[in-house]
């Protein structure tokens, strides 16, 4: 892709999972005229993890059986299947994603930083400002990820904390160790300082690894392989899990103290651990949406803003009601509607996408979303 006065019908943001995704999607819809704009290289955020950082859902090749691959961006590619390992890590998915991306063509300008969105009021088409140039396009697709906007809880001393997704969080650290958060990074992060011979002590007050909250939504729940590893952190003896807020951090002499709710602290002697997540990292287009009562993003059934036509999310920071698209399995069933809403308003062929649906890669009814199992 380069930049053209011609505008594009469509424009990406990203090239990570939700980018090349909805690419691979939006390529399946005839006579389409679209490009991907990447701030990084393919795959960047994955690029970034720390190294002992694992995908919390399996990969198995299952394609022949009518199967997609959990991780998979497309229906007939598998990361089981390309990298031989059932939980990549950030380095091996990022592989996966540059062979995608490669095999199907897609047409992507790497190291293109996105600096400002502005909307046209003479046509409605969007003026996309990048590091090289100026790009316009009909549609805009904001797949630009979470990695980049971390988030801290609102206590007192939030600076003294090393953010989950910080190689700092995960560097060898002796004594004791104190991890505010307690969803999935935060439990990743105990087990695996556990592991290396800290004490750790996890603080939440929702006590996310109790599983009475969610109903069977992993959006809400510990995956099966968090359960297992904090089962045999617990079996250590060198894992405590307080169910409580943090309210304050301070640095005294050598080491920290981490206030908390019930009037009691704890000491730890290095940095404490913020794994409370990611904002939505909406970045320059951030204005362009309203808010939710939650903060995140507000959508439509399309995942397009409600206050400016034609931007779309995709994504995790995709939220409707209490349905929350976290993994790339959940949030990959929305690549192929958004290229299809797009598709259709320009009065494009879009029955190539029935091949997504037929992969379970397509949900454009939400209400069948969020059923609880039996058992």
């Amino acid at each position: 892709m380069t930049t053209s006065p011609r505008p594009l019908d469509t424009l990406v943001v990203g090239a990570g999972p939700a980018g090349l995704g909805t690419a691979l999607a939006l390529a399946a819809v005839d006579g389409l005229y679209f490009g991907v704009v990447e701030r990084g290289t393919i795959g960047q955020t994955f690029l970034d993890w720390p190294s002992a950082q694992r995908f919390l859902t399996p990969s198995f090749t299952g394609n022949g059986f009518g199967s997609t691959d959990l991780n998979a961006i497309h229906p007939n590619t598998s990361p089981a299947f390309s990298l031989g390992l059932d939980y990549p890590d950030g380095l091996g998915y990022a592989k996966y994603l540059r062979a995608v991306a490669a095999h199907f063509r897609l047409p992507i300008l790497e190291r293109t930083a996105v600096t400002g969105v502005d909307v046209d009021d003479r046509d409605g088409t969007f003026r996309v400002a990048t590091s090289i140039g100026t790009v316009r396009a009909r549609s805009l697709v904001w797949a630009g990820g979470e990695f980049h906007h971390r988030a801290h809880p609102p206590i007192t001393g939030a600076e003294l904390l090393d953010h989950s997704a910080a190689p700092e969080a995960w560097a060898l650290r002796a004594g004791d160790v104190v991890v505010v958060g307690g969803y999935e990074s935060g439990i990743d992060l105990a087990c695996h300082h556990v592991r290396r011979g800290a004490t750790v002590t996890v603080v939440d007050a929702a006590m996310p690894w109790d599983g009475q909250t969610g109903g069977a939504d992993p959006s809400f729940q510990l995956a099966p392989r968090t359960r297992q590893r904090l089962k045999e952190a617990l079996a250590t003896g060198r894992l405590r899990l307080v169910g409580t807020d943090a309210t304050r951090v301070i640095r005294e002499d050598d080491h920290y103290l981490v206030d908390l709710a019930d009037d009691t602290k704890i000491s730890a002697d290095a940095r404490p651990i913020s794994a409370v997540g990611y904002g939505p990292g909406l970045g320059p287009v951030s204005r362009l949406f309203d808010c939710r009562e939650d903060g995140w993003p507000l959508l439509d059934q399309d995942d397009q803003s409600t206050t400016t036509p034609g931007l779309f999310l995709s994504g995790p920071a995709i939220r409707h009601d209490r349905l929350k698209f976290c993994f790339v399995y959940k949030f990959r069933q929305r690549f192929a509607h958004i290229a299809g809403v797009i598709g259709r308003r320009l009065d494009k062929d879009v029955t190539a996408l029935e091949a997504w649906r037929a992969a379970g890669m397509l949900t454009d009814d939400l209400s069948c979303c969020g059923v609880d199992c039996a058992c």
